[in-house]
């Protein structure tokens, strides 16, 4: 018997993309057009430019839009702690978790409380080619 295992471009994509394994805790957020559809927390599992998988309450609707926001790991110039938003769409859930297509994100940053900066940079956007 021959297998064949010729990938497709899409199987290609996934694999070319560097997973980092941050296990961040996630909040998510289902949206259906402008309404909040439901709401949960997570813990992030693996994460690249192209998705992320993370843990989830219940299963998630496939092809359903999502916001996801989780704590960056890393302070910005050491001092500022970041938010990290993702938009994107789920293209697998299970019982264990969710994946998530990153459609956009933006880091944002977070107050230390009465400590001000000036010199801070506003929300910065970026949106991935597809």
């Amino acid at each position: 018997m021959q297998v064949d295992h010729a990938m497709t471009s899409s199987d290609r994509e996934k694999r070319m993309k560097r997973r980092f394994q941050i296990e961040q805790e996630v909040r998510y957020k289902m949206l259906y057009g402008q309404r909040i559809a439901e709401t949960g927390v997570g813990k992030t599992q693996n994460i690249s430019s192209g998705g992320v998988w993370f843990s989830t309450e219940n299963m998630l609707t496939t092809g359903m839009p999502v916001e996801l926001s989780m704590n960056w790991p890393v302070l910005l110039n050491d001092s500022c702690p970041m938010k990290l938003m993702i938009y994107g769409c789920v293209v697998r859930s299970n019982e264990r978790g969710a994946a998530v297509a990153i459609e956009r994100y933006e880091f944002r940053t977070q107050g230390r409380g009465l400590q001000h900066s000036p010199t801070i940079p506003a929300p910065v956007e970026f949106r991935l080619r597809g």
